[in-house]
Formats: structure tokens, sequence, C-alpha cells
């Protein structure tokens, strides 16, 4: 059973992966001292396979508990469902000692917690997350929010969760699609960390949906020491987690929901920081060339549609919460498992790399990763 401390003082809490731990949720939630009321949100998929078992559990260990589900997608991830749900909190008896699971993908995690920051002031949650993106990455750190129509996570705030309960075997019920483009984030951690975990994910069968319980602890420790340094992205430490974010982020925002998933998008926005830190920070071509066919081993995209213009994409960039009096930290790569921040990237870099994504790979690229590098 891994378990990986995140060390924030009188915030730390543990994230404990184990299979099956589902079925045995309650007793981990009593261990780290929550009591009280319990209000379980979800969404509409996820609730139907994983919420009457997690309430049964629950109720056995005499916890109280009510189900609050949402539409499933980044539409839910709003104000005004932050708000529905604080009204259903109230109406349903829950008050300052309660406490709130997120049962879901990073959708539900990010709702979930910003609605537990703000009710009563603020009260613990647990997250439980069930997608690849959220297991490795949004459930650990203590980012909450919703988004606004300028942008994603607009609005929201650092509310680090009590517990974070991590089972693999959720992963399974993933459809494939789902399943590739979490794996983004799975790459993009070895990437800015450790080149050497790139080449055991090369190594998985993308047809399995199998992640080791340890690979993904060692994944999600990455996240974690950077969190713990930089907890609320005051140093700069914490922003190399925002590889291939920053133009990802805008061709996300670029199309209708459901066009292209987030992980899909941050995998065009690592190619694009490839191309960019090759020009920056000497990173050697081999080194782009092993990344872009890991990447292309899971199927995921790395040509820009010729139908998203550069300008939406920039436009919906420097509206991104990452620019500071018109500035921008962009991640680049010196070497693999060592990002960097650089300051060397302006606009006109950007739309260039952008530009540049829209070719189509070179022909070693296409025939797949080699194992070298």
């Amino acid at each position: 059973m891994p378990t990986v401390h995140v060390n924030l003082a009188d915030r730390s809490y543990d994230v404990i992966v184990e299979r099956g731990i589902l079925s045995h949720a309650a007793k981990e939630i009593l261990g780290a001292g929550l009591k009280g009321k319990c209000a379980v949100i979800s969404d509409q998929n996820v609730a139907s396979l994983y919420a009457p078992a997690l309430l049964e559990n629950l109720g056995r260990h005499c916890i109280d508990a009510t189900l609050h589900v949402i539409p499933a997608g980044e539409a839910s991830k709003s104000l005004a469902a932050a708000n529905d749900l604080c009204q259903e909190l109230a109406t349903q008896g829950h008050d300052r000692k309660s406490f709130v699971i997120a049962l879901g993908g990073g959708v539900v995690g990010d709702l979930a917690g910003f609605v537990a920051s703000i009710f009563y002031r603020g009260i613990p949650f647990v997250q439980i997350p069930t997608t690849i993106v959220s297991l490795v990455d949004s459930s650990v750190g203590g980012k909450t929010g919703v988004n606004l129509v300028a942008g994603k996570n607009l609005v929201g705030s650092f509310h680090q969760p009590r517990l974070v309960l991590v089972d693999p075997e959720t992963l399974s019920s993933l459809a494939q699609r789902e399943y590739r483009q979490g794996m983004a984030e799975v790459i993009k951690h070895a990437a800015i960390r450790d080149a050497e975990m790139l080449h055991e994910i090369a190594a998985i069968n993308p047809q399995s949906r199998y992640l080791s319980d340890v690979l993904i602890a060692r994944n999600i420790a990455i996240k974690a020491r950077v969190v713990e340094v930089d907890e609320q992205e005051t140093l700069g430490v914490r922003a190399l987690l925002n590889f291939g974010h920053t133009i990802g982020h805008g061709i996300e925002a670029s199309v209708d929901y459901g066009q292209l998933l987030h992980g899909e998008a941050i995998s065009l926005g690592m190619r694009a920081a490839l191309f960019l830190s090759e020009k920056y920070a000497s990173l050697p071509h081999e080194a782009s060339l092993l990344l872009t066919q890991i990447q292309m081993k899971f199927d995921l995209p790395m040509v820009l549609d010729q139908s998203i213009s550069t300008e939406s994409i920039m436009k919906k960039i420097l509206r991104d919460k990452k620019f500071s009096a018109g500035k921008i930290q962009f991640i680049l790569l010196a070497q693999l498992g060592n990002a960097i921040v650089s300051s060397s990237v302006n606009l006109t870099d950007m739309e260039e790399a952008i530009e540049w994504i829209r070719q189509p790979l070179p022909i070693n690229c296409e025939s797949g990763y080699n194992g070298k590098g």
C-alpha cells in the first residue's frame, strides 16, 4: 500500500494508493480524524458506478452521508453549480462540523473542493479521484476552483484536502480515450522531474489501461514534492507543473467542450513547449523526439487542427491567470527530467510555436518509441 505524505505543516495529509480502498474508505476517513455529517459530491457517470458502495461503507461506520450528483462535464465547474451545491448542503443540514468527499474526476474534485473551501468559510474534504488526471494531478495540491466565460479556473482558492484515497481499480471503467488523455499528465510529471520514469511509461501497454500502484505513487510524489516547496505558487517552483499548459489551455479554451479533452490539449501544448525548449533552453532534439514518440504511443494528438486559429488561442492565453503585468513565466525543458522557468519566451515566440505544431510530425516520430534516449 504505497502512501505519499504531503508535508505542509498543519495542512499535511496522506495520499494512500491501494486497490480496493473504496471498500474500506470509511476506516481511512475516520483514521484521519474526520467525523460528523458528510456530503458526497459526484457526477452522473461516477455516482452510478461507485457511490452506492461508498455510501454503504460510510453507513456501516455510522457516518451520516448525503449524496449530491452534478451533470458530468466541464460545464458543471461554474459559480452557479457551486451555489447550488452550497444551497443543497445547507438544506440537508450540513454545518461547520460536516465534511465533503469529492468522488470523481478533476471537475468533481475542483468543484467539490471549492465548495468545501467556502461553505461555512471552510470545512474539511477528502479526495477520491477516479480518473488518471485527477489521480496523479488535480487531487493533490489544494487547488480548487471554477471556470468563468473569460477562462478556466479564474475563481478559486487553495484548500488542501484532509486525505486522498486512490483506488487504481477505478481506472478500469474509463473509456479508452479518457485513459489515453490522462496519460498526458503522467508523461508531463516524468518529463519535468524523472527522466527514468519516461522509459517505464513507454513500456506500458496502452491497451491494458493498467498502471502499477508504485508508478502511480511515484508520479503523485513528484507533484507532492513541488507543492511542499511552493504551496501557493508564490516562488515560481510550482509553476513547473504547468509544462505544456500555457499553450495547451489556450487550445482547450478555443474549441467547443468535448472537441479536445484536457490531456489532448496539453499534449499539443507539450509539443509546442518542446519546440521552444530547443530554441531557448538548448534541449537536445533527440530528447524532444523521445518525448514525442512516447506521447504518440498513447495516441495523444500532436498536430493542431487548422480550424483552430492562432488568433483565438492567443486571446485565450492572454486571459490566462499565469500572466502578470503582461508577462508570462513559460516552462521549458533544459533536459528530460529538468524543467525550468523562463522569461525569455514572448508572444511572438508562442505564435511561432502554435504554427509549428500545425506541421506534420517527421517520419522518425511516426515510427514510434524506440526504447532509446
